[in-house]
């Protein structure tokens, strides 16, 4: 079991160390995309703000088929809107009050939020190497804990400056700390790629007829064809409000399908934030007459019980302590993983001279483990310091993290660790520093990860030296 959790966790350990840092920075995704765009500070109630938006797409979203908007809520204030436009899929946070988009073009939170699940590759291949990843890492923590002889009593052990054993204890301590948590994370994170990683079930039952299963998966869902006949949408506003009263609950996605046809449609969710499992309650209005089309409620005991493994994750529902908890769980995990990869590397240096191999692994270590939060901080920072009307500008903020990240890891290639770890890591607590004095709103989240940087460059430059030797004890002579 020992054998197999070093394996399993060495060979996808990067993968799983970007996964976990970006999906740990999601929890704190809306607040995140709201420090990103520090000039839309008005709010608005949410049947108001998303009927400005629909206003705003219909006069500048040419030959759209659809928009998908989610409606602010006491953790944003911007509509976020998704739509296509001239053949290309936009992504928006538009005004409440005016309904434009706001004038710092950003993805905001919604980067972390991606890489976590399909780490900046084309889809599916994202998707499938992060389904992959969580497998590994649900083996790691089985094996794990069988292999733990001593899992109680390593809750309050820790023993520093003592090489190979430091980092063996650090490993423990974060991995035993909050064990139930990383079990619950992972597993529903893999249930929720399951129909992409375990696609079988649906092919034997639907072949190639993926229409057909969204449609019995969420049989409330409707879609009308286009006519190409134009007429104007009436009013969402009060579709809303009458949805919000037909729900009982806040609204929360918001469906316009063919905007502009005779055939257009508005379909409403209910917001999942006042409940754990995800809520697919629906209504849905004609988009011309306004008039209400039927309502759905999902009542079948499989989906709810999906719903609710996939609301856990998503942790929608949690309140400001819940959302914390779940922050320091995911921090834990991810530093679980960095102290288990310098683990490999310390144990065997300890044992006999390191083999060319594990040198390119030491020196990778260092470009990943401290470039991949440096390309965080470099993300945060480009959001401020890029000009307000250059083009592509979220498109530019994202490539600076990538940039910067891909920097980093040809720097602890080219350097000797003991140069390369501190460089890195102070780097990143400088850069946090930066994003903390320019933006003060997001202070706490970059004190953690100052906090987290200062205390790795330190930690690792000492466990780098080897620990600390002993003046050897005289042995007393006879008289």
């Amino acid at each position: 079991m020992a054998w197999l959790h070093g394996w399993v966790g060495l060979l996808l350990g990067w993968v799983l160390f970007v996964m976990c840092l970006a999906g740990t920075l999601s929890v704190f995704k809306p607040e995140i995309g709201q420090w990103m765009r520090p000039e839309t500070v008005a709010t608005a109630d949410p049947a108001d703000a998303v009927q400005a938006a629909t206003d705003w797409l219909a006069r500048n979203s040419k030959g759209s088929t659809g928009w998908y908007l989610t409606a602010p809520n006491a953790r944003t204030n911007t509509v976020e809107a998704a739509y296509d436009s001239d053949g290309a899929f936009l992504y928006r946070a538009l005004d409440p009050v005016s309904g434009a988009a706001a004038p710092r073009e950003t993805l905001g939170g919604e980067f972390f939020y991606r890489l976590h699940f399909e780490l900046e590759l084309p889809y599916p291949w994202g998707r499938l190497l992060a389904s992959l990843a969580a497998m590994f890492m649900l083996v790691a923590l089985v094996t794990g804990i069988i292999a733990h002889r001593r899992i109680f009593k390593d809750y309050f052990t820790f023993r520093p400056a003592k090489g190979q054993r430091s980092w063996l204890d650090g490993h423990n301590a974060l991995g035993v700390l909050a064990t139930p948590f990383h079990l619950m994370i992972t597993f529903t994170g893999l249930v929720t790629l399951a129909s992409l990683s375990m696609p079988w079930g649906i092919t034997a039952l639907y072949g190639s007829d993926l229409a057909k299963f969204y449609q019995d998966f969420a049989p409330g869902f409707t879609q009308r064809a286009p006519t190409g006949e134009k007429v104007a949408l009436a009013p969402v506003a009060p579709m809303l409000r009458e949805a919000q009263r037909q729900l009982g609950g806040t609204i929360g996605r918001v469906y316009v399908l063919n905007p502009g046809d005779k055939a257009a449609m508005v379909t409403v969710y209910r917001s999942d934030a006042d409940q754990i499992g995800f809520n697919q309650s629906q209504i849905s209005f004609d988009g011309v007459t306004g008039k209400p089309l039927g309502t759905w409620r999902e009542d079948r005991g499989a989906i709810q019980t999906y719903n609710v493994v996939y609301g856990l994750h998503m942790a929608r529902f949690a309140p400001l302590a819940t959302r914390w908890l779940y922050f320091l769980g995911g921090a834990m995990l991810t530093l679980a993983i960095a102290t288990g990869m310098v683990l490999w590397i310390v144990k065997r240096r300890e044992r006999a001279p390191l083999s060319l191999g594990n040198h390119i692994l030491e020196r990778l270590n260092a470009g990943f483990l401290a470039g991949v939060p440096l390309g965080c901080a470099a993300y945060l920072l480009a959001n401020r310091l890029l000009p307000l009307g250059i083009e592509g500008r979220a498109e530019l903020e994202v490539s600076t993290a990538l940039w910067t990240a891909a920097a980093a890891l040809v720097i602890g290639a080219a350097l000797k660790p003991r140069w390369s770890w501190p460089l890195l890591t102070g780097a990143t607590a400088i850069a946090c520093t930066l994003a903390a004095l320019i933006g003060l709103p997001i202070s706490a989240m970059s004190a953690v990860l100052l906090v987290t940087a200062a205390s790795l460059a330190l930690l690792v430059r000492k466990q780098l030296r080897g620990p600390a030797k002993r003046p050897e004890r005289k042995r007393r002579m006879a008289a």
